[in-house]
């Protein structure tokens, strides 16, 4: 919900993204699956994606992410005073992946910590914390989201193994300067870009349209008693899906449905309207569901920023990458009011409105 006006603004003070270096085109996946080219192109609008290399982790891939917003942010890890990483592929099951991005980056001992299992919503999702934190006293907060889906989805599953990419985003959040103020020295020079309201919403019966159930403690990939083997099933536990599975479907229908209605409220809770929009930021699913939020909510595709064509579905970095592409590439001005909306499994969906 938008900021009562005796608080004092926060926003995003810089952005970064990270993308591994290797471009797999869609002609590759012949080699995996029985697919083309044409077909991937035909049903999603995904042209390549990125995939890590062998030495890169999430981690890893998350702290490039971060040192690239702390230094558009001015500033350096020491100044950093919490850590949110949104990720639904983390570095190793239990510690966090924070904890691995907190001592890669070298800042103090801090709170650090994961949101984890909202898909591709992670992100607004911890941008909203990121805020409160910041309203409770945190001065900085680093929000980074990060996935490296190539090593959880099955490469033979043409339905999923097509769509997903590796990536990272990351976003420095923090109390707003006031343009009228003296410049304090040392002090990020630019105002930032308000975070104006989010909302969000879950929807835990569809958790199954979306999801990978091995690992947990429902499916758990080790078990007690005499059978300790990776992968054993327990008894009448039947099949499970052990890599990501999705229900395309119903997902299609649920994430226009949702991240349609998400936008129209946040617009409606800070006072603002689809033609107030300079540009929306979809979560890059799929060419089909942006082009469908686009129609359902009137905006011309002229106004709708996409690079699912180049980096595929990447996640809880899907957000962060195509904000900072969006600045970077000049589709964003100063002034302008910006629209990120996004769903992932869950089944979760967010909407954030951010004045630059």
């Amino acid at each position: 919900m938008p900021h009562p006006q005796s608080t004092p603004p926060v926003g995003i003070l810089g952005l970064g993204a990270y993308a591994p270096e290797r471009v797999m085109e869609n002609a590759e996946w012949s080699e995996y699956v029985d697919t083309t080219d044409e077909w991937i192109r035909t049903r999603t609008g995904i042209e390549r994606r990125r995939i890590a290399a062998p030495e890169e982790t999430t981690a890893t891939m998350a702290v490039d992410a971060a040192r690239r917003a702390l230094d558009d942010a001015g500033m350096g890890p020491e100044e950093v005073d919490e850590i949110i990483v949104a990720t639904d592929t983390p570095e190793v099951y239990i510690p966090d992946t924070a904890s691995f991005v907190q001592t890669l980056l070298g800042t103090r001992k801090l709170p650090a910590y994961d949101l984890a299992g909202s898909g591709c919503a992670g992100f607004l999702q911890a941008l909203d914390v990121a805020r409160s934190r910041v309203l409770t006293g945190k001065r900085r907060v680093l929000v980074c989201g990060v996935e490296l889906l190539s090593r959880l989805m099955n490469w033979s599953d043409r339905s999923t193994a097509v769509l997903f990419g590796d990536g990272a985003g990351a976003a420095v959040v923090g109390p707003l300067k006031d343009p009228l103020e003296d410049q304090v020295e040392g002090e990020h020079e630019t105002r930032g870009a308000e975070l104006v309201a989010t909302v969000a919403g879950t929807d835990g019966s569809r958790w199954d349209i979306l999801c990978l159930e091995a690992g947990g403690t429902r499916r758990p990939l080790f078990f007690t008693g005499a059978d300790r083997s990776p992968g054993a099933r327990p008894e009448g536990g039947g099949e499970f899906h052990d890599s990501i599975f999705m229900n395309g479907r119903e997902v299609f229908r649920e994430a226009v449905a949702h991240m349609v209605e998400a936008s129209r409220q946040v617009l409606e809770a800070a006072g603002r309207t689809v033609r107030d929009l300079a540009m929306v930021v979809p979560h890059q699913a799929n060419m089909r569901i942006i082009q469908a939020v686009s129609k359902a909510l009137e905006v011309g595709m002229d106004r709708v920023f996409v690079n699912v064509q180049d980096y595929g579905n990447t996640g809880s970095a899907s957000i962060p990458l195509a904000l900072s592409q969006a600045r970077d590439a000049g589709r964003i001005h100063p002034g302008d009011l910006v629209l990120l909306t996004s769903f992932g499994a869950g089944f979760h969906w967010a909407a954030t409105l951010v004045q630059f």
